[in-house]
């Protein structure tokens, strides 16, 4: 009996065995075959998506180019310039400082409620035109009349330098300038004694960025030119260069404008 039970234990032991390495290959398998899926799924991953590759072929490579009445200035208006006024130094010939855009809204800081509304509509509509955030400016004293107190936000101002300046001077020159209705031309004795451009809009719908389908009432503004031009006449033929549309007579006298 003892010798049968022997053999018995001896055929049990290498299936025992023999299952059981069954098993450990079987999972060392399935664990090679998890871990080969994981790196294929990192390696898949570690690629970028098509449109990340279109978001880095579509990005600007380098800085954007000048605005395109600065290349006009340096190209054409400082030669003409030069010969007419008779500057040996180019940095002599006048240039453009800055543009001013503003607007009184003293109504409707006075009208309440409502009037706070449209006060934030004209910052919106002129934030737009601009293409920088304006400045709200304060009543520096008191008037009775006007029910304005010292303090009271009674306007809006931006200032434009550098590009900014050039382009919206191109959007005025090409695109507002032409929508004004009954244009005559611009008035050529809007200078001062240094040379420095006033000029007005009465509606902000003749810039084509307003959606005149928003907008609940009309509200003008006023721009303002600083050159670095010594005289108005230096001034004039600087605007002029740059393509401002002056009339042949004064507006207020109608004779023959100067510098003609």
């Amino acid at each position: 009996m003892s010798d049968k039970s022997e053999e018995k234990q001896k055929k049990h032991k290498p299936e025992g065995e023999h299952k059981g390495g069954q098993h450990k290959g079987e999972g060392a398998s399935k664990g090679g075959a998890g871990k080969g899926g994981q790196q294929k799924k990192e390696k898949k991953a570690k690629g970028p998506a098509p449109a990340e590759q279109v978001a880095e072929a579509e990005a600007p490579t380098g800085p954007p180019p000048p605005a395109r009445l600065y290349q006009h200035y340096r190209e054409k208006v400082v030669p003409a310039l030069s010969s007419k006024f008779g500057f040996k130094n180019a940095l002599a010939v006048p240039r453009l400082e800055k543009i001013v855009l503003s607007q009184g809204l003293g109504r409707f800081a006075t009208s309440g409620g409502e009037g706070k509304g449209n006060f934030e509509k004209a910052e919106r509509e002129l934030t737009v035109i601009a293409g920088q955030k304006p400045v709200r400016t304060k009543a520096k004293k008191s008037v009775a009349n006007f029910k304005v107190r010292e303090g009271m936000e009674t306007g809006l101002k931006v200032t434009l330098r550098g590009a900014r300046m050039y382009e919206f001077l191109d959007r005025m020159i090409a695109l507002a300038i032409p929508r004004v209705k009954d244009f005559r031309g611009l008035d050529p004795d809007g200078f001062d004694k240094d040379g420095n451009y006033n000029m007005g809009f009465n509606e902000q719908t003749v810039f084509p960025e307003v959606n005149s389908a928003e907008v609940t009432f009309q509200q003008g503004m006023n721009v303002t030119v600083v050159t670095t031009a010594k005289n108005p006449d230096e001034g004039r033929e600087l605007l002029r260069q740059f393509g401002f549309p002056f009339r042949e007579t004064s507006k207020l006298e109608g004779r023959p404008s100067e510098g003609r």
